[in-house]
């Protein structure tokens, strides 16, 4: 009886012996776990404006998914073949551990785990891959814990959030995607079973390396499923010979986007206060304003060593598109090279040569309303206050328009221009668009400045022109969402009014001229367009410049391209004008198939122009008498019209030495003079006028009858 006694007590010392170490291993457990380790990393998804995905951004390719949206079917894949006790232990299976222990001394090796799927996660997530026994009572220790603070579900969904299934793949909905091009939801039987058994050795049994491993894994977990009485013997036979359409999406990440992926995250940063590492983990959605079709072409015109100076590689660029209605930036390029986080040309400050004329010069000078697009402006070789600019063709005249100007791309009349007009007053109309130049001299008129103005900062300005006079700010990101699909910011489009609705339509016209007759005929595009050219000169250097450039907009897009090398040398120079990067921007809408079929529209309210009239010598003057009834005889004068219709000729008569206007004709060659007396002996000459400068040209020589 004292024996019974005595086994008694002992039995129960032993029991609470025991229930205290379990405590104690479920309370040392608690504070080995942090819980914030379970909170998974997630990618963040770049995406266009109709959903399609772009790209994803991620540490670990990972979309998180909740347990509801994995079929059963595929969660009892992975319970037969990874824990079929998983719904009856407490996070440490002991039969499968003496089961595991007892055959492992059979075989006298390590033959099979008894780990459950608690006891899984533990490892992937909270501990290292050290082999110890210290290791493994953390194991059992951190298992116990979550087994009393989650449920079963919750458990499960962690884990299958977090496996990894090769390739870069780590969770079921990144796996379905990798394999199958599906989502988790739409996975049939033998696809789950195929991810289950992965598990073990994911480069093992990939079915990208091993098709035939992968299959013979499959149909184990099939016929494991069965033995778990998930599926009977006749649906495992039957989807052991089904054959798996793979979709072979290896990571194959489209490098043409990733100089706008760069932008997106820099502006992830800048404007939503995102860091790098939050949104490679975040598991954040962008959605972005990029036309894939236009930032491929661009890419890939990028690649082409014929579309730049020369061929040479070392030449570099960069290219922006913009919508004109959104500000949303289509396509962009930083580089002809791609390095990830590098430098990006977008951004960088350039010497803008001619293409600043219309912001700091002209627009400018328009705004004032002393002038108008065919005011005359100096174009002989003067000193302005001891600068002395030159015309890059050596070319000049008295005077031109500010249209002439404009479209011949001439220096002389952009600085006679701003000497009158000021340059702080040029200046302004920069400075509200947030961009700020040093210079006061008036070679700022030609672009010569210190620090230069980026392709951003550019096709921010010439937007003005096209949309009424506003300016709106270039952004990437049109929404964000967080991972539970909370929108959690999105894309101000504010508007800053720079320039009146008639200056903005008067630049649109001029800069239509350049594109049709001026400085900006190379290349081939077929829509409404735009623009101004650009080159910057080497100091101390006669031939070479330094950078090119071509901004232009459509009716609907406005963009630029640069050319130059990173670093500018006797050694690197560009030679030659800016028709390469003209052709590269008409090149790159015409491949993109961007061709508006619309014109530029007139604003209500403001007043058109039309193409300047330009005046050239006349010839063939003639005058001939002829003699009418009742004794009158009429001088018939004819000329060789210039082919302008529009053109005005002003006839003169000298008689008796006084020269006398007597009349004037448009756009023909022919005048009559009625009623003249032969005996004066009277001559005539013609000098064509333009009434869009109230000038007149040069005279014919003199014709007698």
């Amino acid at each position: 009886m004292k024996k019974i006694k005595w086994t008694v007590i002992s039995g129960i010392a032993v029991f609470i012996v025991a229930i205290v170490i379990y405590k104690l291993i479920v309370l040392a457990g608690g504070y080995m776990m942090d819980e914030k380790q379970l909170v998974f990393h997630s990618s963040s998804r770049i995406v266009d404006q109709k959903g399609k995905e772009i790209t994803k951004l991620y540490i670990e390719n990972r979309e998180l998914v909740p347990i509801e949206q994995i079929p059963k079917h595929v969660q009892q894949a992975f319970l037969a073949v990874e824990d079929a006790r998983f719904y009856e232990h407490h996070g440490i299976d002991y039969p499968s551990i003496f089961r595991a222990v007892y055959r492992d001394l059979l075989a006298r090796e390590k033959v099979q785990g008894g780990s459950t799927i608690t006891q899984q996660l533990v490892k992937n997530v909270f501990l290292t891959h050290e082999k110890t026994f210290v290791r493994k009572l953390k194991e059992v220790a951190i298992a116990l814990q979550i087994e009393q603070k989650y449920t079963k579900q919750q458990i499960l969904e962690m884990y299958m959030n977090h496996i990894y299934f090769g390739h870069g793949a780590y969770g079921i909905q990144s796996a379905a995607k990798m394999y199958f091009n599906k989502n988790v939801e739409d996975l049939t039987v033998e696809e789950g079973a195929m991810l289950a058994g992965l598990l073990k050795a994911p480069s093992g049994y990939s079915p990208f390396l091993h098709p035939k491993k992968s299959k013979e894994r499959r149909d184990l977990v099939l016929s494991l499923m069965h033995n778990q009485g998930y599926i009977t013997a006749e649906e495992s036979v039957r989807y052991q010979g089904k054959t798996i359409a793979l979709y072979k999406n290896l990571d194959k990440q489209e490098l043409a986007y990733m100089p706008y992926v760069d932008m997106v995250v820099d502006e992830a940063a800048r404007l939503y206060g995102l860091s790098h590492q939050e949104v490679l983990r975040g598991g954040y959605t962008f959605v972005v304003s990029m036309d894939e079709n236009m930032q491929k072409v661009a890419y890939d015109q990028f690649q082409d060593e014929k579309n730049f100076p020369g061929g040479d590689k070392n030449v570099q660029g960069a290219f922006l598109l913009m919508d004109n209605q959104t500000g949303g930036i289509k396509a962009a390029i930083g580089g002809r090279e791609y390095v990830p986080r590098g430098f990006n040309r977008v951004f960088a400050k350039r010497q803008p040569g001619s293409v600043l004329k219309p912001l700091l010069v002209y627009a400018p000078a328009l705004e004032t309303k002393k002038y108008n697009p065919y005011s005359l402006l100096t174009n002989e070789r003067t000193a302005f206050k001891g600068y002395v600019p030159r015309n890059y063709n050596h070319q000049y005249s008295k005077e031109v328009t500010m249209y002439d100007a404009l479209l011949q791309s001439a220096n002389v009349p952009a600085v006679s221009l701003l000497h009158e007009l000021g340059v702080e007053e040029g200046k302004q109309y920069l400075e509200k668009g947030n961009i700020h130049i040093a210079d006061s001299g008036l070679s700022a008129a030609l672009g010569g400045l210190k620090e230069g103005v980026s392709p951003f900062e550019i096709v921010k300005m010439y937007r003005a022109f096209l949309a009424n006079g506003k300016i709106i700010e270039p952004h990437v990101i049109e929404k964000v969402f967080d991972r539970q699909g909370k929108m959690i910011g999105e894309s101000q489009k504010e508007e800053t009014k720079i320039f009146s609705k008639q200056t903005a339509w008067y630049m649109t016209k001029m800069l239509e001229g350049v594109v049709e007759e001026g400085t900006a005929r190379a290349g081939v595009y077929k829509g409404a367009l735009a623009g101004k050219t650009g080159t910057t000169s080497l100091s101390n250097q006669r031939e070479g410049v330094r950078d090119i450039w071509f901004v232009g907009y459509t009716p609907s897009l406005v963009g630029a391209v640069w050319m130059g090398y990173d670093r500018t040398d006797k050694k690197h120079t560009l030679y030659g004008g800016s028709e390469s990067a003209t052709e590269l921007f008409k090149k790159i809408l015409m491949k993109a198939h961007v061709q508006d079929k619309e014109k530029f529209k007139r604003p209500k309210g403001v007043a058109t122009i039309s193409k300047p009239i330009h005046l050239s010598k006349i010839e063939h003057l003639e005058a001939k008498i002829s003699f009418h009834p009742f004794g009158l005889f009429i001088a018939k004068l004819s000329w060789k019209p210039l082919p302008d219709k529009r053109v005005m000729y002003r006839i003169y008569q000298i008689e008796n030495g006084v020269h006398t206007h007597i009349g004037t004709v448009k756009g023909t060659g022919e005048y009559d003079v009625k009623f003249i007396n032969i005996f004066a002996k009277p001559s005539f000459y013609v000098v064509p006028y333009n009434s869009q400068t109230n000038r007149e040209g040069e005279k014919t020589k003199v014709a007698k009858p």
